[in-house]
């Protein structure tokens, strides 16, 4: 069985074609994903569908770098990760790649969300690009501050670094996932990163609709693909995809504290 760990269900929603998707999924083994949050809009949904579907389902709720420089409402965020299917607190971090030019007000919205998951003791889903320095200065502190299981701080989701970045991540606590960016053609770089990374560290996710891999680059990306990932992981570790599917399964179920 597999657990996608990071995806954005909205358009899904949106578009009618949530219950295939959900079946599709079914289908493919993989019978836990994580509804992620970003917005008071992505929140709401994601506690909603966590709601209409507790066996699969894990609600997460935050406030993503693209709030920083608009009026947030911290107390209703903190509504949202008191909720117990409320399992992680995210999206959320930093992007200096489009808008560094707000990465003040990025940095002061992503310490908002660390306190939150500090106080609640529910671990951190946390973007980056381009903002490495800033990114691991931030998690240091929340990782100073952090008062819960020492395994459970957090992921790195969607990993593009190098092994350096990874050793830093991995040294504060995090786990790192991969998404279909790991099977690209333009990602030798990062392949060299998997085996890298301890059985009890690493995780798996779609990013969904986003990033869809090898072999169906190009299209829409769903839950059912994750076996893609999986499959590439084993490849480069020397393991079997159901091993693969296994480790990273038991890693987030550990996380998400299931």
């Amino acid at each position: 069985m597999f657990f996608d760990t990071h995806v954005h269900f909205d358009r899904f929603v949106a578009d009618g074609s949530f219950s295939e998707l959900l079946e599709r999924a079914g289908e493919a083994k993989i019978n836990k994903m994580v509804a992620i949050g970003g917005s008071p809009e992505a929140n709401a949904l994601s506690l909603k569908l966590a709601e209409e579907h507790p066996a699969v389902l894990l609600g997460c709720a935050g406030y993503d770098r693209d709030l920083a420089t608009e009026k947030y409402d911290l107390a209703g965020l903190r509504a949202f990760v008191a909720n117990p299917l409320v399992r992680a607190v995210g999206e959320t971090g930093l992007d200096y790649y489009y808008t560094a030019e707000t990465a003040t007000e990025q940095k002061k919205l992503f310490a908002e969300n660390l306190a939150l998951a500090a106080d609640f003791k529910k671990p951190v889903v946390v973007h980056t690009r381009d903002a490495d320095e800033d990114t691991l200065s931030l998690l240091k502190d929340y990782a100073r501050d952090w008062k819960g299981d020492a395994a459970r701080l957090g992921v790195l989701h969607c990993f593009t670094r190098d092994t350096t970045f990874a050793r830093e991540i991995l040294d504060l606590g995090l786990m790192i996932s991969f998404s279909g960016i790991v099977t690209f053609a333009n990602a030798a770089s990062l392949r060299e990163v998997v085996s890298y990374i301890p059985d009890d560290r690493l995780l798996i996710e779609t990013d969904s609709p986003y990033l869809a891999p090898v072999p169906i680059r190009g299209k829409s990306n769903e839950p059912a693909f994750v076996v893609h990932v999986a499959k590439q992981l084993a490849e480069l570790r020397g393991k079997s995809i159901d091993s693969i599917a296994s480790l990273t399964a038991q890693n987030a179920r550990m996380l998400f504290a299931l």
